[in-house]
């Protein structure tokens, strides 16, 4: 793209605030980030004609699956297949057009809604929508690494965290609107979609306006590059279509495929577990309060658990979440059976919390391994680990535990053999994580490669 959404538009001038651009970022994952919330809009979704209750061409709960599935499926191959052209034309105009795909899905998904076409809201929010998922997710995060190298994992949590917490937004902003425009003749979600197409649509739109690049070799006041001894974090550049070729980038898919795979499982039914765990117990509006902790854990884990990464490394971040991950769902079924609802609520908010906080510290993780200067591509195409768990994750959990129920297993323990799986990945993940190193000398770049003051950049950092 040029004119005004060329990436040399947005080179940031001298004595620009740097703390500027994580507010830009967060009007975009804050946005994104409502994906999680979709669940809210299921059931009005199952009365569309009914109304007050579903009738026999009401769209069923299986069907209405597919839309976030969809969602999750097409955030990956969007960020994938997009991550290299947003490198290329840089943050404003990725941002723009995700803006454009999200805003324009929910308008595609309230034209289904009223022609009652399900097709139509699978096109709009699960393959329109998500491609603006995906696009958006990646766009601001290389970015932010390059803004702050200082403070990598800080950064990337400070953006991502916003995707955490976008259902603590999206979730009763749904529920308000949908109420706002129900009537005798509507459940209120086609109005709804509608307008938060545009709402979401001008919020993502500012984020792109305000965003802004480095200019080339630019640096923190007063910061040196992390010393050459530290052979997980290199000074040097790997191109995106090299790390392709290198066994780290398949490990550290893994790792991310793994940690998701156990924590959305258990997120997707976490409202349903807790009730038929603790029968007679938790009523459905604890319950909901439940759901509502966990997305609070989820948004802040991203936040705290990739600020700890700058201090005691990616790797060792990464060993913690699938250690006491393991340890966690492996006591979890021991919660159930002794009854205990709070011990069972603290497992899972720290479970929560590490499945954001994967999330929030495999850019900075990736910038170790292959360098900043295509970090946003490669992180692009890791992003298929999450389509991935996104469909292996609920699928483990949803259709173990039917087996389980149409065998006769009382549906509180139905979820003992699933927790033991997620164990189970967890440990596989572990081996995989101690399994990465850093890339041989021969996919780094050259500096004959490399942009003028990325070159120079580097010879300096040789120097010293």
């Amino acid at each position: 793209m040029s004119g005004f959404f060329s990436k040399e538009r947005i080179v940031a001038g001298r004595g620009f605030n740097r703390w500027l651009v994580p507010p830009a970022a967060l009007a975009v994952h804050l946005c994104i980030g409502q994906v999680y919330a979709f669940s809210v809009f299921n059931g009005p979704l199952t009365k569309v004609i009914g109304i007050t209750s579903s009738a026999p061409e009401d769209w069923k709960l299986t069907t209405l699956g597919w839309i976030f599935s969809l969602s999750i499926v097409f955030l990956g191959l969007a960020a994938a297949f997009g991550g290299k052209w947003l490198e290329k034309v840089g943050p404003r105009a990725t941002m723009f057009v995700a803006a454009c795909c999200f805003g324009g899905g929910f308008l595609v998904s309230a034209l289904g809604v009223s022609t009652h076409q399900i097709w139509l809201i699978y096109l709009g929010y699960g393959v329109i929508g998500g491609i603006g998922l995906g696009l958006g997710y990646v766009s601001p995060v290389s970015t932010l690494i390059k803004w702050f190298p200082d403070r990598r994992g800080m950064a990337t949590g400070m953006a991502i965290m916003g995707f955490g917490g976008g259902a603590m937004i999206g979730a009763p902003m749904s529920v308000y609107l949908m109420n706002y425009f129900k009537s005798a003749t509507s459940v209120g979600v086609a109005e709804t979609f509608v307008v938060m197409g545009i709402v979401y649509f001008i919020s993502m739109t500012i984020g792109s306006l305000a965003i802004r690049v480095p200019a080339e070799g630019w640096k923190p006041e007063g910061w040196t590059a992390p010393a050459a001894d530290n052979k997980l974090i290199t000074n040097k550049h790997v191109h995106i279509d090299q790390a392709m070729k290198t066994s780290q980038f398949y490990l550290i898919w893994l790792v991310l495929c793994l940690n998701v795979t156990a924590g959305i499982g258990v997120l997707g039914q976490a409202s349903v577990m807790i009730q038929e765990m603790f029968k007679g117990s938790v009523t459905p509006a604890t319950a909901a309060g439940f759901v509502g902790l966990m997305s609070l854990f989820n948004m802040g884990g991203r936040f705290v658990w990739s600020s700890a990464s700058d201090y005691i490394g990616r790797k060792n971040t990464y060993y913690v979440f699938f250690v006491l991950g393991a340890v966690l769902y492996s006591s979890v079924p021991h919660m159930g059976q002794i009854g205990s609802v709070a011990m069972f609520v603290v497992l899972y908010l720290v479970i929560i919390s590490m499945y954001g906080g994967g999330f929030a510290t495999v850019p900075a993780y990736l910038a170790d391994i292959f360098g900043t200067r295509f970090v946003g591509g490669i992180h692009g195409r890791l992003l298929t680990a999450w389509s991935t768990a996104g469909v292996l994750g609920p699928v483990l959990v949803n259709y173990i535990r039917q087996y389980q129920v149409d065998h006769g297993v009382a549906k509180a323990d139905a979820y003992t053999v699933t927790m033991y799986i997620m164990a189970g990945i967890l440990v596989l993940g572990f081996f995989c994580n101690m399994k990465i190193k850093a890339v041989h000398e021969k996919h780094h770049m050259r500096h004959d490669e490399l942009p003028e003051g990325v070159s120079g950049r580097l010879q300096a950092a040789g120097a010293r």
